[in-house]
């Protein structure tokens, strides 16, 4: 059965008007598929092979529970259409082609051709807040080297999120990588209240330089981005008054439009946003705005593979959360157009 989740009209707590193109998205609960369970997080990308490359948190992956297989943290490779898939643990996890070689968490994962990138913070909970440090595979998501350098808490960023294009980061502009983060303005607190959210960018093969590494520092009077390799002269490219955490970004090429998706609210509970953008930057308005999505008590990151995305504005959403959700959760969608 589809479920409508509108834009609310709610506009003292929605933080930006309603999408001029898109009067929010239907979901068929009916139709959640639920594989790896006792593993959470799931970013994905999608690479120059065609498969999806995906990485979980405290559990055994597919194949595996909370307990046959438990790492800290696996990576798998996914192949096939959202109808007919097969997750294959790579890194760690229940059966795996190789052994996970050391911990943490992560929310973002990125292919350059078939070289994969991963953002990884220490471990559970707040120890998330510690610091976010890059890895790197060379060979399909087997073995991972991590960079000699991170971003740290007194960076102001958590937990950073590649926004995704077409396989292997094909349609970036400018051939970069681009990555939002939110601002960790309380590191005991898991959902940063404000919430503001960081906009970063860097060549897609020189990830690892740190020195290559600009950040959104506002516009131009022309409205162009201004980019500074200054850390402190950085702008946010997005705010919510209540708060930001565990974001997810896209650019859907039928639309035009970048998403940005991410949980808002000071507790634990299925707040879910989903907001578009005709630039990485905004102006960003609302496509959907929601406590308590789909009836769920504790459903964290969303994302849309891009590989995914079907004919029209269709798509097959990855979600998870905790107790039953704790797992790799994929639901049927589709965007509505808009009526205004």
């Amino acid at each position: 059965m589809w479920t409508l989740v509108p834009v609310l009209v709610l506009s003292l707590t929605q933080p930006y008007p309603p999408s001029p193109l898109v009067d929010g998205l239907e979901l068929d609960f009916s139709q959640v598929e639920q594989r790896a369970p006792g593993s959470d997080n799931w970013p994905c990308t999608w690479a120059d092979d065609g498969h999806l490359y995906t990485c979980w948190g405290d559990g055994g992956g597919f194949g595996g529970t909370n307990q046959r297989g438990r790492v800290s943290l696996g990576v798998a490779r996914v192949e096939g259409d959202a109808e007919g898939y097969r997750g294959t643990n790579l890194w760690g996890g229940a059966d795996a082609e190789a052994p996970a070689t050391f911990g943490g968490k992560s929310y973002g994962i990125l292919a350059v051709a078939n070289t994969l990138h991963m953002w990884v913070s220490p471990g559970s909970g707040l120890e998330n807040n510690r610091e976010a440090r890059l890895a790197t595979s060379t060979d399909g998501g087997l073995t991972w080297s991590r960079a000699d350098w991170a971003f740290s808490a007194d960076d102001e960023i958590l937990m950073p999120t590649f926004c995704q294009f077409g396989p292997g980061n094909d349609g970036a502009p400018g051939d970069y990588a681009y990555m939002y983060a939110a601002r960790l303005v309380d590191p005991g607190g898991e959902v940063q209240v404000p919430g503001e959210v960081w906009l970063m960018r860097a060549p897609q093969d020189d990830l690892s330089d740190r020195s290559a590494y600009e950040f959104f520092a506002g516009a131009d009077d022309a409205g162009e981005p201004v980019w500074s390799a200054e850390m402190g002269e950085r702008q946010p490219v997005f705010r919510d008054p209540r708060g930001v955490r565990e974001i997810s970004a896209l650019y859907h090429p039928e639309l035009g439009r970048y998403l940005l998706l991410g949980r808002h609210g000071p507790d634990r509970g299925s707040n879910f946003g989903m907001f578009d953008s005709p630039t990485p930057w905004g102006p960003w308005t609302t496509v959907a705005y929601e406590d308590g999505w789909g009836g769920y008590e504790t459903a964290f990151f969303w994302c849309l593979p891009t590989k995914w995305l079907g004919q029209g504005l269709s798509f097959s959403m990855v979600f998870t959360g905790t107790g039953d959700l704790d797992a790799w959760n994929c639901v049927p969608g589709r965007l509505v157009g808009s009526s205004r």
